[in-house]
């Protein structure tokens, strides 16, 4: 087996175990308010990412030498991660996924005013198709739209807006501190409201929340050893295998069924989204598909590519240039 196969198969299994981190959140949803969830869940990360940190070889300190854009960013990652948690607790888990894949599609818009990038014809039709497979999942009119729909569409856009300023500044900023500054947003943010949602934890919960936490940061730890294998270009696309293990997990644990309408609407996303990715991957001119992440950012799993910073390693097809992952700076490819 080549090492492209098995870089694939180490994304499913990665996937699959991230997967398995929001079926938890899910299913501990319906006892706990996703702010006691988060909240725990970020505290229990942090010996995880204390060992990641200690990784860290960068000299500097704590500081991040862009506040303005750091603090946008634990902003965007405070409100994905809320809206993110909510939304698995209310919805079918591959309901949230179709909407979630939008993304990539947030991250191609947002480029445009932040980055500067250009977005060619064929781009722009992928976007737009794409939004509309989204709304065919919402199905605006013909459905009840709640506030779980509204949510996963949040996490959607914050998150895309967490990741541009990622390539906004990434470069600048140590790996620590992009993975710590989110991390302490959410304790505090989290801290501060749980008075208000507390619900007192059996044992069994708690420990379900530890294993949450365990299994975010073992699907990054294998993540990474799937760039180090195979190649970006693919490796990334096997995130959307995600909706095949929400759709399982939803049909085992939850009586799930993901109806005619829900599934031509993921259709339509994944389609465009797959195209935005393979094609960000192809451009020399773009960010590696590892920035273009489809799990939006919580706070309390980092991003793979702060990971594979972290590790000091780039993907194998990361194309020459500067910072440890090779990114290209250059701009305005369609």
């Amino acid at each position: 087996m080549g090492p492209n196969a098995r870089g694939a198969l180490l994304a499913l299994l990665s996937f699959g175990i991230y997967a398995s981190h929001d079926a938890v959140v899910k299913l501990l949803g319906g006892e706990y308010h996703a702010v006691q969830l988060l909240f725990f869940s970020v505290l229990f990360s942090f010996p995880f990412a204390t060992l990641m940190m200690m990784r860290d070889r960068e000299p500097g300190t704590l500081l991040p030498r862009r506040p303005g854009w750091m603090a946008l960013r634990t902003v965007a990652a405070v409100i994905t991660g809320l809206a993110a948690f909510y939304a698995f607790s209310v919805l079918p888990l591959a309901q949230v996924y179709a909407i979630v894949f939008a993304q990539p599609l947030f991250i191609t818009l947002l480029a445009i005013p932040v980055l500067g990038e250009k977005v060619g014809p064929r781009r722009g039709i992928a976007v737009a198709v794409g939004l509309l497979g989204v709304m065919v999942v919402l199905r605006p009119g013909s459905t009840d739209l709640g506030p779980g729909h509204l949510a996963a569409l949040l996490a959607a856009a914050t998150g895309a807006l967490s990741s541009i300023v990622v390539r906004k500044v990434g470069q600048e900023e140590r790996p620590v501190v992009l993975l710590l500054y989110p991390m302490i947003g959410n304790i505090a943010v989290m801290g501060a409201a749980l008075p208000l949602v507390y619900v007192p934890m059996e044992g069994p919960h708690l420990a379900l929340v530890a294993v949450m936490s365990l299994l975010g940061w073992l699907g990054g730890v294998v993540i990474i050893a799937a760039y180090k294998l195979g190649e970006a270009g693919v490796v990334a696309p096997m995130q959307y295998s995600q909706i095949l293990w929400a759709t399982a997990f939803g049909a085992l644990l939850f009586d799930e069924r993901v109806d005619g309408t829900t599934a031509v609407g993921a259709g339509i996303v994944i389609a465009s989204g797959l195209y935005i990715v393979l094609r960000e991957g192809r451009a020399p001119s773009h960010r590696p598909v590892t920035q273009s992440k489809l799990r939006p950012e919580t706070g309390t799993t980092p991003r793979p590519s702060v990971l594979l910073r972290l590790a000091g390693t780039r993907p194998r097809d990361a194309a020459p240039g500067p910072g440890p992952e090779g990114l290209d700076k250059r701009r305005g490819a369609p």
